[in-house]
């Protein structure tokens, strides 16, 4: 048997491409932020990670252009050995601070601090037990570490607790949920969860990468339920709200000291050069003393899904600025993509196994930076091609 033969015969994406309906790795010829330019024609970008519209700020980009000419383009190394600069070092103490933790630890992306950081606490006598809908980087760090792995249905704390009470009290219990569900919008039932995992002897880690600078006024889904001292772990990216590309994990200093020195993502990989660093302080500086833009994206997110839900179409449960169209069927949701894309919004179409099959949808999500008129030409646009191909 030819380990390639798989390879071979996986068509499906060639097919898309050759009908005209393959929706990925599109080439973006210029990214304004709130709008995009493709082959020539400019889209509204509804598809983006960048919340509070922060990767065209003056103030970010003239940060990592000044780290550039003050120390290059790489740190050459891993933060173990060579690459951790004093920009570094200073980041994570402010992003302590702000998320309420004694200590924090930046990896070099977000997925490399859900691989490092569950991998090295989760032993053979330990047990991580995850949400049905944890983003893949979590169920990916639960699989490189030798514990067992339970799973509990999405949000479903009566469930949680059958999980934790089929674990004997001698394995170490490590909860892990995302803060604001990717896919969803929704938020973690953390004021059933935390208390549930606290009377099992369980620790708590939230992956807040969609979360920090949406909740809790910007600072996590953990400050948004006043649970940041029973929260025991809290992670993050910078490739969201931060404008950059990065993550950390914030805890105790002995867990994080812990971390530092047996994840094998960070000890292993260059660190983040010092332009993301730069960028990712210029843009905390800009959470912290501009909280309207976390009031503006939460308030366009407030009118999307009053308008969306008014024209019949189901956005789930969603409380953030990500919104999803569910449709719950593929041909469909390709087709709805491809109309919006041709007239002018950019969204990303979503199919199993990155959701249940029954709920293929259109993720959309907002920032801060998106206009009145902009949000009103991508709620007319919708409303035309949701007739056009029978969702509404």
């Amino acid at each position: 048997m030819d380990i390639f033969e798989k390879c071979r015969n996986y068509t499906q994406a060639k097919e898309a491409i050759a009908g005209g309906f393959y929706p990925y790795f599109i080439p973006l010829d210029e990214n304004e932020g709130t709008e995009v330019e493709f082959e020539g024609k400019r889209l509204i970008m509804c598809g983006s990670n960048n919340y509070l519209g922060l990767t065209t700020h003056p103030k970010v980009k003239e940060a990592a252009v000044n780290a550039v000419n003050r120390f290059g383009t790489s740190c050459t190394g891993s933060r173990f050995l060579n690459g951790t600069l004093a920009m570094h070092v200073q980041l994570e103490r402010e992003l302590a601070e702000f998320v309420g933790k004694e200590e924090a630890l930046i990896f070099s992306t977000g997925m490399q601090v859900n691989l490092g950081t569950i991998s090295s606490l989760v032993s053979r006598d330990d047990v991580v037990i995850l949400d049905k809908e944890d983003h893949a980087s979590i169920v990916d760090g639960a699989r490189l570490g030798y514990g067992k792995i339970e799973r509990f249905r999405h949000n479903d704390a009566a469930h949680l607790e059958r999980v934790l009470q089929s674990i004997p009290d001698n394995l170490g219990k490590l909860v892990v949920v995302d803060g604001v569900f990717s896919m969803g919008g929704d938020l973690a039932d953390l004021k059933s969860i935390v208390p549930m995992a606290e009377k099992y002897g369980a620790r708590v880690m939230v992956d807040d990468a969609h979360g920090i600078g949406v909740t809790g006024r910007g600072r996590g889904t953990a400050h948004e339920f006043g649970l940041t001292d029973k929260v025991d772990l809290i992670m993050s990216t910078f490739s969201k709200s931060f404008a950059s590309l990065g993550g950390f994990i914030a805890g105790d200093e002995a867990v994080v000291h812990y971390i530092k020195h047996t994840a094998r993502s960070l000890i292993f990989s260059a660190s983040i050069p010092a332009a993301n660093a730069a960028a990712a302080l210029a843009a905390l500086d800009i959470i912290r003393n501009e909280p309207e833009r976390v009031d503006r994206v939460n308030a366009i997110a407030d009118r999307v899904r009053k308008d969306m839900r008014a024209m019949g179409f189901n956005v789930g449960e969603s409380v953030t600025p990500i919104i999803p169209v569910i449709i719950g069927d593929d041909q469909k949701t390709f087709m709805a993509w491809k109309a919006l894309f041709k007239n002018g919004v950019f969204v990303n179409p979503v199919i199993a196994p990155a959701v249940p099959q029954g709920s293929q949808l259109l993720r959309t999500s907002y920032m801060a930076t998106h206009t009145d008129e902009q949000v009103d030409r991508v709620m007319e646009t919708f409303r035309v091609v949701g007739k056009d191909v029978g969702i509404i």
